[in-house]
């Protein structure tokens, strides 16, 4: 029996955050199969990132806001059991689809647990796990989901059609990573986890993350013109726009009076208008690039 600790502290529904990856890979994987889809999106979204938010609240312990929770609960034992079994059902619907792919979601779990198990917690660690975070939920999770839906294994991480939009999702995560830290600094404090909106400081933080969302947008708008897709590249800057928008009236709040608007509310905002425009924009090239709307034309 799941407790009701345990499934908040799993946080399914966090995964709406981190759906935009998936849409992404799956706007540029040229064979599609419905099964394989509904495997790769129920084995990361349903039940790795799950066990990935359960695992780490296990030892994180957080009594203040965390990501997608304004007032955890106290963790239990469960937690712990639940999280594994988690884990498991994903590598299995990983297996299903091949070995290979299996041991993608493996390698992520493994790495994910290392940010907060007390033997590694690359938590910690400022740089180190703001460059991996941002690679192992960018590159490696499109080079993944990539792979599963294309029943394909490690050899996509070498290709450069992979490895270009990959790197461009982790530029997204590592521009929006540190922002998710913002209203955590005095928990975090009180850890010993040196994370790096603590050594960034606040207004430093928003001065990063402007310099990789200006980085990002660039990037993304010279890929789509690369391909030939201009248009594209204009709903992208449409889509950017409400997040922009957002992002400067917080920064101008942030600027003002720091520690009021460092807050978990304003975080969070942040995170939905990003993912509700990001996941639009993302389902939309997937349409538009697989030309699946022209059947019904």
């Amino acid at each position: 029996m799941i407790t009701r600790s345990t499934l908040l502290h799993l946080r399914i529904p966090f995964s709406f955050f981190l759906m935009p990856v998936f849409f992404f890979a799956l706007a540029l994987t040229p064979n599609h199969n419905e099964l394989r889809m509904l495997l790769v999106f129920l084995s990361l979204h349903v039940f790795l990132y799950p066990s990935s938010n359960g695992y780490n609240s296990y030892f994180d312990k957080d009594e203040e806001s965390i990501g997608g929770l304004k007032r955890p609960p106290k963790v239990t034992r469960d937690l712990y059991s639940w999280s594994l079994a988690f884990f498991g059902v994903a590598l299995a619907l990983g297996a299903w689809i091949n070995w290979e792919f299996a041991g993608m979601l493996g390698l992520y779990g493994v790495v994910s647990m290392a940010y907060s198990h007390p033997i590694i917690r690359l938590k910690k660690y400022a740089w180190t796990s703001w460059v991996i975070a941002g690679l192992f939920q960018g590159y490696f999770t499109f080079a993944m989901a990539y792979a599963g839906l294309s029943n394909l294994g490690w050899e996509v991480l070498s290709k450069p059609h992979v490895i270009l939009p990959g790197l461009l999702t982790s530029l997204m995560l590592w521009g929006n990573y540190p922002l998710t830290q913002v209203y955590q600094h005095g928990e975090d404090a009180r850890r010993g986890d040196r994370t790096l909106s603590l050594l960034l400081g606040i207004k430093g933080t928003f001065a990063f993350s402007t310099l990789f969302f200006v980085l990002t947008a660039s990037a993304f708008i010279w890929y789509f013109v690369d391909k030939g897709q201009s248009p594209i590249a204009g709903y992208y800057l449409a889509a950017m726009a409400p997040i922009a928008l957002f992002f400067l009236i917080w920064m101008v709040l942030i600027l003002r009076e720091p520690k009021k608007y460092a807050i978990y509310s304003w975080a969070m905002g942040m995170n939905f208008i990003s993912a509700i425009s990001l996941n639009a924009f993302f389902i939309f090239y997937f349409l538009e690039n697989t030309q699946i709307l022209q059947v019904f034309n």
